[in-house]
């Protein structure tokens, strides 16, 4: 079991260490633990800080790499937040270097958060997918340093603050197809994220659709993760997400160690 994307109390919405959530991943008999802790600049209107200091996280790592050794790998790894200003010059903010795995995910769009539904507000919900993936074009289109696009479909997860209405996935098709294509002519992937059944919308993120999207053009790169904000989640519906993926005809999930795919035979 290889669960890559995982959190701990270096992530802003998260209280538990690290020896925490490796404690959580024993129980679970998980081989491969990568922690991806949030560092995500201009979130929006949050008071939530999404910033954390690159080198307690990589002193607090080792420490419990030493501490577990041929018990777990124990990866490093972050999830960073983007939005279109930012791509050209993330790099003068923080070195990316150093980390096995790196997610980059949108939260925000516009500059507005989706968590609280900021992003809603007085917009029809079509044109809410239409600025989310539009945002998510123009970073990957100027953004290369990041391995897999977090929980691409995101936005799903929010439509709650617009009373649970729903789109349908032909009406923004061509919008999503021109991301994943951006995606795999980059040589990057997607995850399989699990949390989308704990936060009730009854599938993962993405949805079957878009995987069978993903897999019709031509992409072959995809890790699986928890996003685990506590040890009890911690590989998370991870055989499901296996058998998903079998089912699909996916042959391979993808890890990382030093910025290094991969490919793991799905027997």
């Amino acid at each position: 079991m290889y669960d890559y994307h995982v959190h701990s109390s270096f992530s802003g919405d998260c209280k538990y260490s690290m020896e925490d959530m490796v404690k959580g991943a024993l129980e679970k008999n998980i081989k491969y633990l990568c922690f991806t802790d949030h560092i995500d600049y201009d979130y929006g209107s949050a008071e939530i800080d999404f910033v954390f200091d690159k080198n307690d996280y990589f002193n607090e790592l080792q420490k419990a790499k030493s501490n577990y050794k041929g018990q777990i790998e124990i990866l490093s790894g972050i999830e960073l937040g983007m939005q279109p200003h930012l791509a050209k010059n993330i790099h003068e903010i923080i070195a990316l270097d150093n980390f096995d795995f790196i997610i980059m995910s949108l939260h925000t769009v516009m500059g507005k958060e989706m968590h609280e539904g900021e992003l809603f507000k007085d917009r029809d919900l079509i044109d809410a997918y239409f600025l989310y993936y539009d945002e998510m074009y123009k970073v990957l289109d100027n953004f290369n340093d990041f391995d897999v696009v977090g929980h691409i479909n995101l936005i799903d997860r929010y439509v709650k603050h617009m009373n649970n209405k729903t789109v349908k996935l032909e009406e923004y098709k061509e919008l999503i197809e021109k991301v994943l294509k951006k995606i795999i002519d980059k040589d990057k992937g997607i995850e399989i994220n699990t949390s989308g059944i704990r936060y009730g919308i009854s599938s993962f993120l993405p949805t079957v659709e878009i995987l069978n999207l993903y897999k019709e053009l031509g992409g072959e790169i995809i890790t699986i993760g928890s996003d685990a904000h506590n040890p009890e989640h911690v590989g998370f519906n991870y055989r499901e997400a296996v058998e998903l993926l079998r089912t699909l005809d996916f042959k391979y999930i993808t890890i990382f160690k030093n910025r290094k795919k991969q490919f793991i035979k799905i027997e």
